[in-house]
This record gives C-alpha cells, structure tokens and sequence, in this order.
C-alpha cells in the first residue's frame, strides 16, 4: 500500500481552491395571480423593471408596464390562452428590442419585427429598445430641407421638411392614408426610406396597400409595420414605437427617413384598453392621465440630426381621426400641441369633389418656406390668400347675384386656383411641373381656359415643355438649381403652347 505524500496533497488541494469558480444564478421568479385580454398580474417579482421583458411559460413572452406595491402588471405579447393562474414567471433582465436593418427593407413586418408578408424569415442581427429617449436639442438643427410628396396644394401651402412633425387629421374616409401613401410613392428613385405603422387596421387593408405600394415601384424602399385590428391591445400599443426604432436606425446613419402612424386615434384607444385593464385610474374620456406623454415621447423622436451628428433625419406623419371634424376632441388636440402644423381634410371639400380635400385656412406648416425650394416658394406666395378669399367670396355670393367686375374676377380665379390644385389619386408630380402649373395659374395664362378644360390643358402644357428644347431647358434648370427660369423663357414657352391648345 503507497503512503501519500501530505506536501503533494496539500499543492493539489491549493490548485483546486486557486481554480475554483464561485457560480451563483439567481433569478427573479414570480406567479401569475390572474390573466386576460393582454394582461397577467404576477406576485413576487420585486426587481423587475417598467419596460423588461418577462418568460412565461410555453415561450410567451410579456412586457411590464405597471409596478405596484403587490405585483406587477404585465402585457402579453401573444395569446393569453397559453397562460393560467399559477404559472411560473421569470424577469429577464432585458429591455423589450426590436430587429431594425436594411433587411427589413420590402417587407412587412409586426411590431416585434416578425415577417407576415409569407416571404419568408429575415436573418438580422442587429436591436433597438423599442423605447429610446430622443436626441436633445443640442444634437437637432432647424429644419432646412424640403420632404417633396408631389402633391401640389401641400408642397405649395402646407409644406413639409426633414425632420419634421405634420399631422394629417381628418374624418373617416377623407383621404388621409392616401396623402400618405402619395408621399411614400413620390420618394421613389430618391434617397428617403420610408416606415408604414398601421395600427389596428383590417390585414386586407395593409395586404391592399401593400400592393399598391409594389404597383407603383415604391416597395423597395419602404418597410410596412402592422398591429391588425384582430391583434391583442399590446402589439398595437407596441406598434408606433417599433417603427420609430427601426427609423432611428437609418437616421443615426445619417439617411432621411418618414414614417407614417396611421392612426394615432386607434393607438390611443388601445392605450385606455390596456390602463384600464391594469386599473389606472380613468381621466377625460376615460383615457388615464399619461395618455399625451405616449404621443409626445414618440413624436419627439422625429428629428433633423446636426451635421456633427451626421446630419439624418425623421420625419412622422401621425394620422388621426376626427369625430364630424370635431378638432378640439382631445386625442387631436393632444397630438396638434405635438407637432409642427397639421393638414386639415374636410369631408364638405371631399365630397364635392375636390381631392385632395385639404382645408388651406385650417392647414398649417410651421416650418413654411423653409421647407420649399425657392422657385415654389417666390410663385405660391399669394396662392394661400387667393384662395381664403375665393371661399369668403363663394359664401357670400350665394346671397346676391349682383357681382362688380373685380369681385367676378376674383371668383373665377378662385375656381381656377381650386382646379389647377386638383389631383388625381396616386398621380404624383414632380416639383417642376407643380411650379409650372402654379406658375401659369398666377400669371393668368388660364383665366380665359374653360373650367372643364383645366386639367387637359395642365396635362397637355407639361408634355409640351417635356417635348420642347426651351421648355426642357425650363425644367431642367428648376430641377437642378431650385431656383426660378428666366421668366421671359417660361412666357414664350406657355404662349407658345397656348397658340395651339383649343
């Protein structure tokens, strides 16, 4: 029998001490007291965080969104059905995050960046919280650079910049999608990406939508993110936020960026569904008190980025919805104290025929010039006031017949002004051709144009400058410099046209 050697046991044992590990894991559990309609209550875990990401059984994950004295309110981010009392839940230490890339580019995704456009698993690695405080003001600049959308009326009166924030708001079925889907198509061939949120909408709308988008070119760069009507309340609460964090992504890489919410209203009814589930306590129109911090803290993350910072941008075009264009409801004028001008829709203008049906007394940009080239902001200078007064005029003159000569001038300018800023669903024009339709409105070559023969002698006018060397020369020079032709060589042109036009 060997003997041990004790001085060899004893190295032995000081190497096992030396190599020892202390691992301890310890975990936040606690249980799920009650669940339903998108909400568990779960006791016991005193360290969560507001905004971490919870493991619930059968790989459903939850979101906290309510820390009480007692437990912790949690929305589910899939079916409760999976979920009973009693279950076993566990924090995770991590903030909720959401996929954002070029991948997602042509795709639509769901506000946890899953495909549900059936074409497939996008391999991505990159994450975003979906929650990010916004750059301070330090990091902004004015914004300087238009958004062309290739409606006229809006890049003429209501203009858009980069960076900015311009609500859409309108009652039902006014056209408020379609300026937006107008402006994504118009960005095609240019350098802006374009993010789709649909909150709470039928998936045959988005599917709709989705195609036109692919009928018009304009896929390619445009992401859809869509919380469907027949989704749970959280992942339509979710949905804004993930398509800011998949914006902010390109703007920090410094690209523009425009992300459209359609619609606030829906997001902010979802909002009330989920606090009034966790019982906080009802405010106005029984959405709980925080309901402007939801749209502030995200609408404050639209922004012109300094050059130091790379100079991106996003610009938000929240939707919302009116009641019979009750504007001084209180989600509206919420998200009107939010952003930068709204552009009105009125049903009266919609239903008359006048599309879009934009109110340009009630519409408003509060960036204004600086976001128009100069050729459209020296010739629409007086389109805004024409056009307030042909309405005052219209309204008066349905008491009296009896007009004076320049009252009965001024009424058929006004009729003109509303036609020439008439357009089509999808058809989209480049600022060229907005400056030449406005310019031959305010210089009067249209005052002895029949009404009914507008919009052909508009049609005509631009394929004759596009035929043209002078008229080319006129164009091009727009489009390059941003600045006015010679005014000598657009007159010739259009008279020219107007010599054959009948």
């Amino acid at each position: 029998m060997s003997r041990i050697d004790p001085a060899e046991l004893s190295a032995l044992i000081k190497q096992q001490i030396e190599k020892y590990e202390k691992k301890i894991k310890t975990e936040n559990v606690g249980t799920v007291i009650s669940v339903g309609d998108g909400i568990a209550l779960v006791h016991g875990l005193d360290e969560a965080m507001s905004g971490e990401l919870l493991e619930f059984p059968n790989e459903v994950y939850g979101m906290v969104l309510n820390l009480e004295k007692r437990h912790v309110g949690a929305i589910i981010l899939d079916k409760t059905t999976a979920i009973k009392e009693g279950d076993t839940v566990k924090t995770t230490g991590r903030i909720l995050e959401v996929p954002v890339g070029e991948e997602l580019l042509g795709r639509t995704v769901n506000p946890l960046g899953f495909p549900i456009d059936g074409l497939g698993k996008i391999d991505i690695d990159e994450h975003r919280p979906l929650e990010q405080k916004a750059v301070g003001v330090m990091e902004r600049k004015s914004v300087d650079e238009p958004l062309q959308t290739g409606i006229k009326v809006l890049d003429a009166l209501v203009p858009i910049g980069r960076g900015q924030r311009e609500l859409i708001i309108g009652d039902r079925k006014t056209g408020k999608t379609s300026i937006a889907i107008d402006t994504i198509i118009n960005q095609k061939g240019g350098d802006v990406i374009c993010i789709y949120v649909a909150i709470g909408q039928k998936e045959s709308t988005v599917a709709q939508m989705q195609e036109t988008l692919k009928r018009h070119d304009a896929m390619d760069h445009t992401i859809i993110v869509s919380a469907s009507a027949s989704e749970p309340a959280p992942l339509l609460y979710l949905a804004p936020y993930a398509g800011v964090s998949i914006a902010e992504k390109f703007m920090f890489e410094g690209k523009s960026v425009l992300v459209v919410f359609d619609d606030l209203t829906k997001h902010a009814n979802a909002y009330r569904e989920l606090s009034l589930l966790l019982r906080r306590p009802p405010g106005r129109e029984a959405f709980p008190g925080d309901v402007f911090y939801l749209h502030s803290r995200l609408l404050e993350r639209a922004a012109k980025l300094n050059d130091d910072m790379g100079g991106g941008s996003i610009t938000a075009l929240p939707i919302v919805e009116t009641q019979a264009g009750d504007i001084s409801a209180y989600i509206p004028t919420n998200v009107i104290s939010i952003t930068d001008g709204q552009i009105f829709l009125q049903s009266d203008l919609f239903y008359t025929g006048v599309r879009p049906a934009i109110n340009a007394g009630l519409s408003v940009s509060r960036v204004g010039g600086a976001a128009q080239i100069e050729a459209i902001k020296k010739i629409s200078g007086t389109l805004r006031i024409d056009l307030a007064s042909y309405r005052e005029l219209e309204a008066f003159t349905q008491f009296g017949s009896d007009l004076d000569e320049a009252t009965r001038k001024k009424l058929e300018r006004g009729k003109r002004t509303v036609e020439i800023l008439k357009q089509g669903l999808h058809e989209v024009l480049p600022v060229e051709k907005q400056v030449l339709s406005i310019y031959t409105l305010i210089n009067g070559y249209l005052d002895d144009v029949k009404i009914a023969d507008i919009k052909r002698f508009e049609r005509e006018l631009h394929a004759h400058f596009e035929k043209e060397e002078p008229g080319k020369k006129c164009l091009e020079h727009i489009r390059t410099t941003k600045n006015p032709p010679d005014k000598e060589d657009m007159d010739k042109v259009i008279e020219n046209f107007k010599k054959k036009f009948s």
